[in-house]
């Protein structure tokens, strides 16, 4: 066996499985993981008999690599990936390149990518999506970093990355430094998002209209025959119809807590530094917080009995109505993650090609769907598009479904039944399309406590003014910024 395309270390569930993606399109990989015995398990196991080079050293893997050599890490991300980036450096030559493959955060992406390039090599941070079975079978993959090393990579990115049917890969360079990881974790974001409309829509299905597993189980498979035909869709409806050996459905004896990796909280973090109101994703990651209160939701539950009132009307109807109200949340929360992206490109300078990230989310990741097609076409349509609301398309889908969604949400709220995201998504909307927000009376409010000053409707922009509120103020004032 000769030597190896590219090096893998971290041999976990996602480690292994794209090792094997990558060996079944024709590479060979050289493969370390710091417990050694995990690769000559590995080796003589699933990988025996395959082009895969098992190494007991960083150094033997980097002796294994052709030129230029590529090593990909996936190893925790934080402390984990510095300390292996500081041990691959004195091994590797120029030009060499190092990837990370972990749910890095895009900061750290764009502090590594400098330190690399000025030790002489390039370096990729690249997001990865879909799970064990994208990893083994065709992952989104979304790279950024030095686009020196983009060549040398997208010969094996694009060829072991999921494909949509008309044969384009769902990988392709998304920009420099921390792009790559910045567009990842919009995407998990917005798969937080996703995740809990859905789970709003199960709780109505259960709690307010009474079906049963089976039936809900039925509705989101027909719903996934619709626009909303989506992965987490589609997994929804075979999660409602698995039975436990019992047979009654195993997804109602799961505690109801929800973990949550970081991702969905770093894009909220981001948002706010950008001023960017991405309102739903916010609501879904506080949501999981919520979620994890239990015993204080047991407790609080008894000081605050309430019964959700029997449904009065056709349940049918209604079932069509959450049906618009879940794809119209959905539109907003797709909104809110592109202008995130939009703003962080500026801040940042990176050239995101909007089309091309739709793309790449059509297949392969966690919020695949036929939905992101209608995106690319979008951003095709007009790349300067500053908000998909205004997009033709998605202005006449959203106008179909709003008076649905306010029936929905009127319905829920006065029976009790929490939904954060597709409530904080109609008010962004309402928001979003008002000419006029009481801010006027806010920025009163700021100058009568602060002397922050204010600008009027009847002069131009850029003009700021004080009131001396009480009479008993002076003419100073405070200087005008925007955090």
């Amino acid at each position: 066996m000769g030597k190896a395309d590219i090096g893998l270390i971290g041999l976990a569930v996602m480690g292994e499985n794209l090792v094997m993606n990558m060996e079944s399109k024709g590479f060979t990989v050289a493969v370390y993981n710091r417990t050694t015995s995990k690769v000559d398990k590995f080796v003589e196991g699933r990988a025996k008999g395959k082009n895969i080079i098992g190494t007991h050293s960083l150094e033997e893997l980097v002796d294994n690599l052709a030129k230029p050599r590529k090593v990909m890490m996936m190893v925790k991300a934080g402390a984990a990936v510095d300390s292996m980036i500081d041990t691959l450096l004195p091994l590797l030559d120029d030009g060499d390149i190092i990837i990370d493959g972990g749910n890095s955060n895009y900061g750290d992406t764009i502090r590594r990518t400098a330190y690399v390039e000025e030790a002489g090599k390039l370096y990729i941070g690249t997001g990865v999506s879909g799970g064990e079975e994208g990893a083994l079978n065709g992952p989104s993959l979304m790279p950024g970093g030095s686009p020196a090393a983009w060549e040398s990579v997208k010969p094996i990115f694009q060829k072991i990355c999921a494909h949509v049917d008309s044969g384009e890969p769902c990988c392709d360079w998304v920009g420099e430094n921390g792009a790559g990881h910045f567009v990842k974790m919009v995407h998990n974001g917005i798969e937080y998002g996703d995740m809990e409309l859905i789970c709003e829509c199960y709780q109505m299905m259960r709690y307010l209209l009474g079906l049963s597993d089976d039936e809900m189980s039925e509705i989101f498979k027909a719903w996934n025959k619709t626009e909303l035909d989506s992965y987490l869709i589609e997994i929804t409806g075979d999660i409602l119809a698995y039975k436990d050996e019992d047979g009654s459905a195993l997804v109602e004896k799961i505690l109801d807590t929800a973990g949550q990796k970081g991702t969905g909280k770093w894009t909220g973090i981001s948002a706010l530094e950008e001023g960017v109101p991405l309102t739903l994703i916010g609501e879904a990651v506080f949501a999981r917080c919520l979620s994890a209160m239990k015993d204080d939701r047991v407790e609080a539950a008894k000081a605050y009995p309430r019964e959700i009132p029997a449904f009065q009307g056709n349940k049918e109807e209604f079932i069509e109505q959450m049906r618009k109200a879940l794809f119209a949340s959905k539109i907003i929360s797709y909104a809110q993650g592109y202008t995130l992206m939009r703003t962080a490109a500026k801040t940042y300078n990176w050239n995101l090609n909007y089309g091309g990230i739709a793309l790449m989310w059509r297949g392969g990741c966690i919020i695949r769907s036929t939905f992101l097609g209608k995106i690319k076409e979008a951003y095709d349509n007009n790349p300067e598009l500053s908000n998909l609301l205004l997009d033709p398309f998605f202005k006449e889908t959203i106008k179909n479904c709003v008076e649905s969604w306010r029936q929905v949400v009127a319905t829920a709220t006065l029976a009790g039944i929490p939904i954060p995201a597709l409530s904080s998504a109609l008010s962004y909307f309402d928001g979003y399309t008002s000419e006029k927000l009481p801010a006027n009376l806010l920025q009163a409010q700021r100058d009568y406590f602060g002397a922050h000053t204010y600008e009027r409707l009847d002069t131009p922009r850029g003009e700021f003014f004080h009131t001396n509120w009480t009479g008993r103020g002076g003419d100073t004032h405070s200087e005008t910024y925007i955090a």
